[in-house]
């Protein structure tokens, strides 16, 4: 049971970048999936959250600029990220929860963004 994060660099402000997250071991449409980000120094902040029922939910500081989406296919995660910002530095990461509850499967290592000009 894995998660693989990539896609994060650097980008200027106004940028955009794809993060993927490819899952191994078991099939993410069948968990609660979500980004989650820290900042140096801050707690973690979820980002984005895609449920089972093809819910999904940004957090108000993305919102209009992220976007979560999942390729069953290909079993990956991702995240559309527009307008980048440099309050959105930080070290992502994707995380699989059973449905329901707030039982961490797995999570993976993150891939880094950071946004200066």
């Amino acid at each position: 049971v894995r998660l693989v994060e990539s896609g994060g660099g650097i980008v200027q402000p106004g940028g955009s970048l794809r993060l993927s997250c490819a899952a191994s071991g078991f099939l993410l449409s069948n968990y609660d999936m979500a980004w989650v980000r820290q900042a140096p120094g801050k707690g973690p902040e979820w980002v984005a959250r895609l449920f089972t029922a093809n819910v999904m939910t940004h957090a108000d500081s993305v919102k209009g600029r992220f976007t979560i989406s999942r390729d069953n296919a290909k079993n990956t995660l991702y995240l559309q990220m527009n307008d980048l910002k440099p309050e959105d530095t930080a070290l992502y990461y994707c995380r699989a929860r059973r449905p329901y509850t707030t039982e961490e499967l797995t999570r993976g290592q993150g891939t880094q963004v950071t946004v200066s000009p």
